[in-house]
């Protein structure tokens, strides 16, 4: 372990538990993922930095077997088995029109809101973005959970927006698969990263 780890605030066993030693699974054991673990990953997460606090993330989760194979059929074939048997499956989306909840999620700014984002390129860019980093902070809010995320993009996400959102207030983005890892999961070692001096430019 580097010796940067002892200049953070978080603890060594937090840091590991977050991101050293948190994986990506396949694979998830014969446990349930409660709405109540669901809730307090939410209460923990919502808390994230978006622009202006536009919080785009929409997040449908898919218990039932009939749900899940609404998702499953629009999935790449590789995807489909591990989907199947996850204790729980989330779709993360976007609400293209976010901008409209008003003074409810917006106090005194709901109309200054409306008016930032009244062009609908703008405001689509904006929620795609910022719906992309509430997707991030939901994946470690998993880890800090002790669950493992299996986040997923091999989807046809215009027919999953058909199949769950064919009203167009929402387009999903990744779909996660939430649980308890196997044992033996991950089957395999660490994939490389990229070192400081390679991402870090300095002016």
């Amino acid at each position: 372990m580097s010796d940067t780890a002892e200049l953070l605030e978080l603890s060594k066993e937090a840091q590991d538990l977050l991101f050293r030693d948190a994986r990506t699974v396949g694979a998830f054991a014969d446990e349930p993922v409660t709405e109540e673990q669901i809730r307090a990953i939410h209460d923990l997460v919502k808390y994230g930095p978006t622009s202006l606090n536009t919080q785009p993330l929409r997040v449908t989760l898919l218990r039932s077997p009939e749900s899940r194979e609404r998702l499953v059929r629009h999935m790449a074939e590789s995807n489909q088995d591990k989907t199947r048997n996850a204790p729980l499956v989330a779709i993360l989306a976007y609400d293209p029109d976010f901008h409209e909840k008003g003074e409810e999620v917006f106090p005194g700014r709901g109309e200054m809101i409306k008016g930032m984002f009244a062009d609908p390129v703008g405001r689509e860019s904006a929620a795609r973005l910022n719906a992309a980093l509430q997707v991030a902070y939901f994946l470690i809010g998993i880890r800090a959970a002790g669950l493992a995320a299996g986040p997923m993009t091999g989807f046809d996400a215009q027919a999953v927006d058909r199949e769950f959102f064919a009203d167009g207030t929402q387009k999903s983005l990744v779909a996660v698969n939430i649980g308890t890892p196997a044992e033996g999961q991950p089957p395999f070692g660490r994939l490389p990263r990229y070192d400081y001096t390679d991402v870090v430019t300095e002016l």
